[in-house]
């Protein structure tokens, strides 16, 4: 299973320097599946002698000539050097290339647990299969020419989703979306480099004389406005990896309180010694839709022992890396300057003032500090007896989303490696056409074009690196 395609470095004549990165003859193998107590057991091989191997591992139940492609085959795994069955299995041989990663591949469907598993791949191991690498088999997909690099990691974002339209996206992006999008994109940067060439080489010909003229515009429409558009459909990473919400404020003003509602468990301890959380305190849920990474953090407050403050400098860290936060205030009393504190490290980004103990009367609204809090949108709740709760998982939702459109109908939802290749292919073509302008030498439009071309064939794999490489397939499991 997997994504198909056009893209990959063979198709594009990608250029690897190491060894690490070329496809080579070794017949790789992994379990595929989760190790532990379940009803089957995948283990997975590719490679040129995985045929043999199944030849002297697997005796069919029915007497068989030969294994045809893609057929389902029962019988009993043995152990040549016993002579001994080690269990009754499935076994599928998939020739080349209509398989995950264009080689031939079988795979072995047994029953699953640790010792069984362990047992099967030591003995293909001594058949002389070597253990895949974390990704491998991606890998091989990516450079025998099946999918790009962003199918590659969209595969990932399918295991990983937090959420139905998370799914939706990486679905959408393993079918090749973002990578078509970006083809494109190159083959627009490649027409408008071709221009800037035509000018170098023939500058008394005046090969194409409106250049000058239509260049800027040709490079804003074609180029600019779509990587505008196109950063800008990274909000849509929210669904794939969860919004990294803080839950902040000064101490015993009910964050951990707050935390255990919204989970509906006893996750984080709750006293009314103030300082009792001084580390963060992470956990996943599903609000509205929404998939969060919700954090409870250490109350901010001026102290002098040494591990609280070690938490308070955490959670200012966290802070700065929130994608979201909930400011939590004790309603029961007025502000403090602590609770201005928060609200000013908050700002720039999307934040709810959460209003608790809303069972208490209210004195919040009183005191020298109560107009800091027009500020931001707020909601009351209750995080003793759940009172105000689902208001606020829908105010959560109106703060996170704001205007958003609708995730289903975004085409690609960029990752951070995506966006960096992006920001900086955006930037040489901007450079590119104001060069066009102040009628720099053609040789400098064209630098410029070339180097936002290389970044965005950094996005599909056409001018990766080793180093790119090795960082997206590490993220794989073994058999995967």
């Amino acid at each position: 299973m997997g994504a198909s395609g056009a893209g990959g470095a063979r198709a594009i004549g990608v250029r690897f320097t190491s060894p690490r990165m070329l496809p080579d003859q070794d017949t790789i193998a992994a379990i595929a599946t989760p190790i532990g107590r379940a009803g089957i057991g995948i283990i997975r091989l590719s490679g040129p002698l995985c045929l043999d191997m199944a030849r002297q591992v697997f005796r069919p139940k029915h007497p068989i000539t030969d294994f045809k492609s893609h057929c389902l085959y029962l019988g009993q795994f043995y152990d040549p050097s016993l002579n001994h069955p080690i269990d009754e299995v499935l076994l599928t041989f998939m020739k080349s290339p209509r398989t995950y990663t264009r080689e031939d591949v079988v795979e072995i469907h047994s029953h699953s647990g640790y010792l069984l598993l362990s047992k099967i791949m030591d003995i293909l191991l001594s058949h002389g299969a070597r253990l895949a690498r974390p990704g491998e088999f991606t890998l091989r997909a990516f450079l025998n020419g099946r999918i790009d690099l962003t199918q590659a990691e969209a595969i990932v974002d399918l295991i990983n989703s937090r959420s139905e339209r998370g799914l939706f996206l990486a679905s959408r992006q393993m079918q090749g979306t973002l990578g078509q999008e970006i083809e494109g994109l190159r083959q627009k940067a490649i027409h408008i480099l071709a221009q800037a060439e035509a000018v170098i080489d023939f500058p008394e010909a005046e090969a194409d004389p409106g250049f000058s003229e239509n260049g800027p515009q040709e490079i804003e429409n074609g180029l600019v406005c779509p990587l505008e558009v196109l950063i800008a459909s990274s909000e849509g990473r929210i669904w794939v990896d969860g919004v990294c919400t803080v839950i902040a404020g000064r101490v015993n003003v009910g964050k951990s309180s707050l935390l255990n509602r919204l989970l509906n468990e006893q996750r984080a301890i709750v006293t009314p010694v103030p300082g009792t959380t001084r580390d963060v305190i992470e956990s996943s849920l599903t609000i509205e839709g929404i998939p969060l990474r919700l954090m409870d953090t250490a109350g901010l407050r001026r102290v002098t022992d040494e591990v609280e403050k070690l938490g308070i400098h955490l959670t200012r860290q966290k802070l700065s890396e929130a994608d979201f936060i909930l400011i939590v205030i004790d309603r029961s009393c007025p502000l403090e300057p602590d609770d201005l504190e928060i609200i000013h490290q908050s700002r720039g980004k999307p934040a709810l003032i959460v209003l608790n103990k809303m069972d208490l009367p209210n004195r919040v609204h009183g005191g020298p500090y109560a107009e800091a809090l027009a500020c931001l949108p707020s909601v009351e709740i209750s995080a003793l007896t759940g009172q105000g709760l689902d208001e606020l998982k829908k105010a959560m939702k109106g703060v996170i989303l704001g205007d958003g459109a609708d995730p289903l109908s975004l085409s690609a939802a960029p990752n951070a490696r995506h966006r960096n290749a992006l920001g900086r292919a955006l930037t040489c073509f901007r450079d590119a056409a104001t060069r066009i302008r102040e009628n720099a030498p053609a040789e400098i439009v064209a630098l410029e074009l070339s180097s936002g071309l290389d970044a965005l064939g950094e996005i599909t794999g056409v001018t990766s690196t080793e180093e790119v490489l090795d960082s997206i397939f590490s993220q794989f499991c073994l058999g995967k």
